[in-house]
């Protein structure tokens, strides 16, 4: 009994981190909003990559219900958070977009997101019996959270390109680290390949992220440093 309970409470605690972590990493677009709201413009922002985090998180929050998973209720809310959030820049995006084209790509856009994660929960209800379900569901939030993990390959890209790290924040990276690894953990207290897989790829990026930013920050502050003074 005593380590069924150590065992309730070390899952717990992997999860509630990954849930404060995660928070810190919903709060990250808030300076481009500011801008936005301050400009009262999208300027060159694009807009996708919060509709792909939207579905993302409505498939992973899809996934830590009950009726697909039993047992995974921090991964219900920590998206449930991330959709609440996703929602709200997009709304944000809507109103300060700067032609009507714009606002009709974005509108378009979200209806065929909600419309593809409608058929994944529809399919999963009706196809498939709860083990089948939990497979399903699991395979399709895995594809999801690899690919968005996969999407700040193109920002290192630049970094090595550049030399600066300006475009890959450290508090980001970080953020990703620390999150990544403590649902990494999670997964695999619950013995969830589906979340500790993907995870642990969310861990080797953002400790690669860090040690780019290690490198390339030494680098950027030592050219500032020998750079002539203007007079």
């Amino acid at each position: 009994m005593d380590s069924l309970s150590l065992y309730e409470i070390s899952c717990f605690a992997a999860g509630f981190a990954g849930n404060l972590f995660a928070f810190a990493l919903f709060l990250s677009p808030v300076p481009t909003f500011k801008r936005i709201m301050k400009a009262k413009s999208t300027e060159q922002f694009d807009g996708l990559p919060y509709l792909l985090s939207l579905l993302n998180c409505f498939i992973c929050l899809w996934y830590g219900l009950p009726w697909v998973s039993d047992g995974r209720l921090l991964v219900a809310t920590v998206n449930g958070t991330g959709a609440a959030f996703q929602l709200a820049y997009i709304s944000l995006f809507f109103i300060y977009a700067d032609s009507r084209k714009t606002r009709l790509k974005i509108t378009g856009l979200l209806v065929l997101m909600v419309c593809g994660f409608a058929l994944v929960a529809f399919s999963s209800l009706t196809c498939f019996d709860q083990r089948m379900r939990q497979r399903f569901v699991g395979v399709v939030s895995m594809v999801s959270l690899i690919s968005m993990f996969a999407s700040p390959l193109a920002v290192m890209g630049v970094v090595i390109r550049t030399e600066c790290v300006e475009f890959m924040p450290f508090y980001l990276s970080l953020s990703t680290l620390l999150m990544s690894a403590s649902f990494a953990i999670y997964g695999f207290l619950l013995r969830d390949f589906f979340i500790y897989l993907p995870n642990g790829l969310g861990v080797v990026l953002g400790a690669t992220q860090l040690g780019l930013y290690a490198y390339y920050s030494r680098k950027w502050r030592c050219k500032d440093s020998s750079a002539p003074l203007l007079g």
